[in-house]
């Protein structure tokens, strides 16, 4: 059966999806392949915890500066133009990353390949939220972000898969190789992906510093605050869980609890997006992060048998990416069209290069206190931050984002601060 939010798209709106849902699946894939490898790597070249979670820790600081600059582009060049950038630079760092020869290689090449992914996303997810309609946006948005399940789901198949039947060493090799070829593919796609205009002809080009004059500087803290919870708390889980599973369980009971998370997680997105076009934005945000907080320290603290540990990672993915199902409309109706790249771009980047510092605290930590304890303090600490962001947030649901839609619509459904 069609969705509803889907049968109510045109042509464009329906290519304009599944272009973005090809390159959000590749985007998880090669990101994702680092997480789920960091192990492996770290043995080969003898990194410490610190060294390994640092190469995460740039990838993901890379990609605030990559997503601003590509936000700000996207305003002015066109979104579909500064895609077809951004994933031709993606494929070339994913292949760097398959030929680097030593940890300082991986670096460069995983910081370049953060900088394209950082622009990709954050210039892709304005282009969904703009070809929505108000009240099916959350739902359309939503189900664009599953696509990082699905992504996920792929990278760890194939490791895992490949872990058992030929040498690791090679075989983290050969996995961004192929996703440099996927890349291309995705190009290819998007070639022939015609680019709207960037704005309406006759307005004022928006300037990067007016997400912070004063009519937009509070829903810019807002969003970056909301932004800096969601990623912290999701990084800090994906970047560190996989190893953590590994060392308990071993390859293969580490698989099948990951493969239960992932689960969780692809449903997590239709969920979210699902409760934030009922309830709205703030509601549903508020429902995911207060229950996440009371849950990751439950997570972290029952010891696991098989069984119990697949049971509790189906909702841990599940709350995990539901509040990103919310944040994507949300950060999108913050912000008029002339404002739309650069203020989701600038929000969204800064909280996942916060991100990016947090794993390297958790590496810093680890021989300390234990890669448990700090993942527990810092995930359920990272979604208090999001709770909070959702009591500060007024209510954006229904928003018109189209400049061309009748002023009195407009004005109707504009946030009272933004």
């Amino acid at each position: 059966m069609t969705p509803h939010w889907y049968r109510t798209l045109d042509a464009q709106g329906r290519r304009t999806f599944w272009i973005a849902f090809a390159g959000f699946v590749l985007n998880a894939l090669a990101i994702q392949l680092y997480p789920l490898l960091q192990p492996t790597i770290a043995t080969a070249w003898g990194l410490s915890a610190l060294q390994a979670g640092a190469i995460a820790s740039v990838t993901l600081v890379a990609s605030t500066l990559g997503g601003w600059i590509a936000g700000a582009l996207s305003d002015r060049l066109g979104r579909v133009r500064v895609l077809r950038a951004t994933i031709l630079l993606f494929a070339a760092a994913t292949l760097l990353c398959a030929i680097s020869r030593d940890a300082v290689q991986l670096t460069i090449a995983r910081a370049i390949q953060g900088a394209a992914f950082g622009g990709e996303w954050a210039v892709g997810i304005v282009l969904v939220a703009e070809a929505a309609a108000p009240a099916t946006r959350g739902r359309m948005v939503g189900a664009a972000q599953s696509a990082w399940a699905v992504g996920w789901a792929i990278a760890a198949g194939g490791v895992f898969s490949a872990f058992s039947f030929h040498d690791p060493v090679l075989s983290w090799r050969v996995a961004f190789g192929l996703a440099a070829v996927l890349a291309l593919g995705v190009l290819l796609l998007r070639h022939r992906f015609p680019s709207p205009p960037a704005g309406r002809r006759g307005e004022r080009s928006a300037i990067w510093r007016d997400l912070f004059a004063p009519r937009h500087a509070y829903a810019t803290f807002r969003g970056a605050l909301l932004a800096i919870g969601l990623h912290s708390g999701y990084w800090a889980l994906a970047t560190w869980l996989p190893t953590l599973l590994r060392f308990e369980a071993g390859d293969g009971d580490a698989g099948r609890r990951l493969a239960v998370m992932i689960g969780g997680s692809f449903l997590g997105y239709f969920g979210g997006s699902w409760l934030s076009d009922h309830i709205g934005r703030r509601g549903a945000l508020l429902t995911f992060a207060v229950t996440a907080t009371l849950f990751v320290p439950v997570y972290f603290a029952l010891p696991h048998s098989k069984a119990l540990a697949i049971v509790l990672g189906f909702p841990l993915g599940f709350l995990a990416t539901g509040m990103f199902s919310a944040s994507g409309p949300v950060l999108a109706e913050l912000y008029p069209t002339a404002l739309r790249g650069s203020g989701q771009g600038f929000c969204y980047n800064l909280g996942r290069g916060v991100a990016g510092l947090t794993t390297g605290v958790i590496g810093a930590g680890v021989d300390e206190v234990g890669l448990a304890p700090v993942l527990a303090a810092v995930v359920a600490g990272a979604y208090g931050l999001v709770a909070l962001a959702a009591l500060l947030l007024h209510e954006t649901r229904g928003r018109v984002l189209a400049d061309d839609a009748p002023p009195a619509l407009r004005e109707l459904t504009a946030p009272r601060d933004a």
